[in-house]
């Protein structure tokens, strides 16, 4: 599967953008999607993470309250709402896939995910 993420850009503290991810290639119901972030000089953190039928959710505790995953299969589709933005939210997201049974586990690690879009940055300013 190939992932496409967009939507993000230069927003001031406290705004909001929604970053896209388009799924090719695939059939997107079957795969868990989750978003991860990289800051400048920072590793590679969870975001937020959906499964298949979008029945199941996790975040983040810094992105609780403030960030919202959602999926549309009929899309092909995966979204990350992000409101109430701050400076430390300024990084790279990645959108990233993986091909799981339907009643597998929903994957938070990063290493569980083999397959990553190329990222869109975000920059919050103060």
């Amino acid at each position: 599967v190939q992932l496409q993420a967009s939507g993000g850009g230069l927003v001031q503290a406290g705004g909001s953008l929604r970053l896209s991810c388009g799924a090719s290639g695939g059939t997107f119901s079957r795969y868990s999607m989750g978003w991860f972030r990289q800051g400048p000089g920072k590793a590679r953190e969870f975001v937020a993470a959906i499964s298949r039928s979008g029945s199941t959710i996790y975040y983040a505790d810094s992105m609780k309250g403030r960030f919202t995953i959602s999926r549309d299969n009929a899309k092909n589709t995966v979204y990350l709402q992000m409101d109430s933005l701050k400076p430390e939210d300024t990084a790279i997201y990645y959108c990233a896939a993986k091909s799981v049974i339907l009643t597998a586990p929903l994957p938070t690690s990063d290493e569980l995910y083999p397959y990553w879009g190329q990222g869109t940055q975000v920059t919050v300013s103060s």
